[in-house]
């Protein structure tokens, strides 16, 4: 971090990006929500495809490439924070996939899903605030960050595809 910050250009690209990822996974968790509390099974299956997709890639370059250029800023323990944030939230997703593979949820189950899906939410607005930090990296930094999310999106596994085949973490 003793290079000067990223350019205004880099960073900008960086932030839409990454603002528009969380905007489209936050509408998406929205709606999953919504689905699982009218029990509305085939949609809900539907939305978690969807979510799964759109978050496969974003957690890949964040783990792979955002989260440890903020070790510098935060330091090591929010970084740990950070992963296991994630850890939860593909936890919750599995559950999520097994619920929404049932013929018909329980009041219960209907419950469950819908207090899984709103805990992941904090973590989509807390994250949404690292790109500020971001603006603190320097210009190779973010350029690092852009071409990871490139090669993720290009790797295209969904969420619980990369989690059980590419992440070397434990969920």
């Amino acid at each position: 971090m003793t290079s000067a910050p990223a350019p205004a250009a880099s960073f900008a690209e960086f932030a839409a990006l990454f603002h528009e990822e969380h905007r489209a996974v936050r509408d998406l968790l929205l709606a999953l929500a919504d689905a699982f509390e009218s029990r509305d099974l085939p949609r809900a299956r539907a939305l978690l495809a969807e979510t799964a997709a759109a978050t496969g890639p974003h957690f890949r370059y964040e783990e792979e490439a955002l989260y440890p250029a903020l070790v510098p800023v935060f330091g090591d323990a929010y970084v740990e924070q950070l992963f296991a944030d994630h850890d939860l939230a593909i936890a919750s997703a599995r559950r999520l996939a097994e619920l929404a593979g049932r013929q018909e949820l329980t009041d219960a189950e209907a419950a469950e899903a819908v207090r899984l899906v709103r805990g992941i939410l904090p973590h989509v607005s807390d994250c949404e605030g690292l790109s500020i930090m971001v603006e603190l990296l320097p210009q190779a930094a973010v350029e690092t960050l852009l071409a990871a999310r490139a090669a993720a999106r290009a790797a295209g596994l969904d969420l619980l595809a990369w989690a059980a085949a590419v992440r070397g973490r434990p969920a």
